[in-house]
């Protein structure tokens, strides 16, 4: 009887107003309600506060951050067109493209290597910028993949910014650590980032240098991650979901081509060897080096060119430098004896010697830690 007179108590909703049936209904279901916010509270920080702590733990996120600010700073600098949509894996390799203008290098810049730049310019970059000559052919075109390699210091990596000033097309500069990434799987996104950006910008270059540390030959001891990346890497540059139609040259450098894959080295058919300078090319790349400097009359270049054999482009370069500098140290003394004329005093053929001397010095340390040859 009392559970009777309760019921007939409680408002029905045929009691209730139709302008209070919403009113009405929130009050009836309001515990219902309050739990479902509850929960809905819970979800929304649970959610914030585990995306918090992966990024917190994650490493790399500042560098990820700064990655895409810098590509899309590096998009608009090289002209690509607002409409080209890229993914948040596309973005961090867009990071790398390279703009001509700030490398600052022509073929006028690069000594002693006159047949290697001819040969380069009509092998790779004329193809790439005259495609019209050769749209119904299937074999003239530029090479898919091209391997520069010979002993270090010899200009590789200058031909390569010469290629990118020169070539009027993308340029990316692919460090192997961007394609690291602690997460299982992120590293085969990241490879198959690099050609899907290639593609959407193309014609592109893709260039690695010291490609012998990124593409070495594979191995049983190999870590599964590295060669499920490297598997991807070659698949897409050259495999059966390649796009024939596109205009994608990698291109790499090295002085250890011989621990290059050979699946790799498949896929670059158009070599290049930079040998160690001979006596000519020694005394023209001299020239170049010294062309903007003060320099004395008695300064015979055949001579120099005659005592620095094995030097490489880049000892030449040191050598240089270390003689030029003796111009400033002797501008140092000058005017602590109060005897200084304000401007530094011609390079003489008694500098460059002792710049030999110095570099003589050197090469004497670094060769015994060396046992393999690297040319």
């Amino acid at each position: 009887m009392c559970c009777l007179t309760l019921s007939d108590n409680k408002p029905q909703m045929s009691d209730v107003s139709p302008k209070r049936w919403p009113w009405f209904w929130i009050n009836s279901h309001r515990e219902v309600l309050d739990l479902a916010f509850r929960l809905g509270l819970v979800g929304i920080i649970t959610y914030y506060g585990v995306r918090w702590l992966v990024e917190a733990l994650d490493p790399t996120q500042k560098q990820k951050k700064e990655a895409k600010k810098q590509a899309e700073d590096l998009m608009k600098k090289i002209g690509v067109d607002s409409s080209v949509k890229l993914s948040e894996y596309e973005l961090s390799i867009a990071s790398q493209l390279i703009v001509p203008s700030s490398l600052d290098v022509s073929w006028k810049d690069i000594g002693g290597l006159t047949d290697v730049c001819q040969e380069i310019r009509e092998t790779v970059i004329y193809p790439l910028k005259n495609r019209e000559l050769y749209k119904d052919s299937l074999l003239i075109g530029p090479p898919k993949g091209v391997l520069l390699y010979g002993p270090p210091g010899c200009g590789k990596t200058m031909l390569a910014k010469a290629i990118a000033t020169d070539a009027g097309c993308r340029f990316i500069n692919l460090q192997a650590s961007s394609l690291t990434d602690k997460w299982y799987g992120e590293s085969q996104k990241l490879a198959s980032a690099v050609f899907s950006l290639a593609k959407k910008l193309h014609p592109t270059i893709i260039f690695i240098d010291e490609i012998d540390s990124f593409l070495r030959s594979r191995g049983t001891s190999d870590h599964e991650a590295t060669a499920m990346m490297k598997a991807q890497f070659m698949t897409l540059w050259d495999g059966l979901i390649s796009d024939k139609n596109t205009q994608i040259i990698v291109m790499g450098a090295t002085n250890r081509p011989q621990d290059v894959d050979a699946a790799i080295l498949r896929r670059m058919p158009t070599t290049f060897h930079i040998p160690m300078p001979n006596e000519i090319q020694r005394k023209s790349i001299l020239n170049l080096l010294l062309e903007r400097e003060k320099i004395s009359e008695d300064i015979k270049l055949d001579e120099i060119a005659k005592q620095t054999n094995n030097y490489s482009g880049s000892d030449l370069k040191e050598l240089c430098r270390n003689a030029c500098m003796n111009t400033v140290k002797d501008h140092i003394r000058r005017e602590d004896e109060g005897a200084s004329t304000g401007e530094l005093r011609a390079v003489t053929m008694r500098d460059m010697e002792l710049g030999i001397l110095i570099m003589d010095r050197m090469k004497n340390i670094i060769t015994p830690l060396s046992s393999l040859p690297l040319d």
